[in-house]
């Protein structure tokens, strides 16, 4: 795949960070940045969830914060 050639603005200590990160896992720093921005997830794609956490989800919609207080009082005092 042929490469893009960009110029970024970014702080210091970000740089920095980059760095390091990209010596201790023998990369260069574009090669972190490109598989950080390959990982951002689009606003069409659904977010990887594991089939537990799919299920969970928005289970608890609606449910009222103080039932669930009033419950802990009364089970625990």
């Amino acid at each position: 795949m042929p490469r893009v050639t960009k110029n970024l603005s970014l702080d210091p200590a970000a740089v920095e960070r980059g760095e390091r990160y990209s010596e201790r896992h023998a990369k260069s720093l574009s090669q972190v940045v490109s598989d950080f921005l390959l990982r951002l997830p689009l606003d069409e794609e659904e977010p990887d969830l594991t089939p537990a956490v799919r299920r969970l989800v928005g289970i608890a919609e609606g449910a009222d914060p103080e039932d669930y207080r009033r419950h802990l009082r009364e089970k625990y005092g």
